[in-house]
């Protein structure tokens, strides 16, 4: 970190904080730091309180791990929505960017990450379990993977292609119209959407 004298320690302890975010260097964090200061109190209080309700109120679905207000989120909430086909995902941000291709009616199961031994991921940190219970609990018909395609996430596949085999569903993954290797939130609407539409099924063995 570069040493920098602050005429305050309340302003040094703000930009730490904010230099804690993901992709917030200390320049940045001090830039924002002084941006708040400059605000009307009122504002930096929604601020405040905004962060607070984030952490505090949010809650994860207690059926597919997404984000939401309630227990149950909005789309597992949705009777209009396919309930047979589950769509399995890393994060919430891969519900949002497949949400916003418009092209799937589903709905989803959160992962919470991808197998990845290096970092120290295995499968009984995932929400996996939770996977397979839903399938041999509930009228399934099809699970759809959309994994990102890098190491981690066809070891991920495989694994879950493997504990579904015994169950009577479809299994498939999104066509190869996502590079090998690219982030799926970060894949353009247009390809996504057309990788969702034209999964192909996954063999068993």
């Amino acid at each position: 970190m570069i040493n920098t004298q602050y005429p305050s320690k309340l302003l040094q302890h703000a930009v730490e904080v904010l230099s804690d975010l993901p992709g917030i260097g200390q320049r940045t964090a001090l830039r924002l730091a002084l941006h708040i200061l400059r605000q009307d109190e009122d504002r930096v209080k929604d601020f405040g309180q905004a962060i607070i309700d984030l952490k505090t109120k949010v809650k994860y679905c207690k059926k597919c791990h997404n984000i939401s207000d309630e227990d149950l989120c909005s789309i597992c909430a949705d009777t209009t929505r396919d309930h047979s086909t589950i769509c399995v995902v890393q994060n919430v941000q891969d519900v949002m960017a497949i949400e916003n291709t418009q092209q799937y009616r589903g709905i989803y199961h959160v992962l919470g990450g991808i197998i990845s031994p290096i970092d120290g991921i295995g499968p009984a940190d995932l929400e996996i379990q939770s996977l397979i219970d839903r399938v041999s609990t509930e009228q399934v018909s099809e699970v759809i993977l959309a994994l990102s395609p890098t190491t981690e996430g066809e070891t991920t596949n495989f694994f879950i292609t493997r504990k579904l085999s015994p169950y009577d569903v479809k299994i498939s993954t999104i066509a190869r119209g996502v590079s090998i290797g690219e982030e799926l939130e970060y894949t353009d609407e247009i390809t996504l959407g057309r990788a969702i539409v034209n999964r192909v099924e996954t063999p068993r063995n």
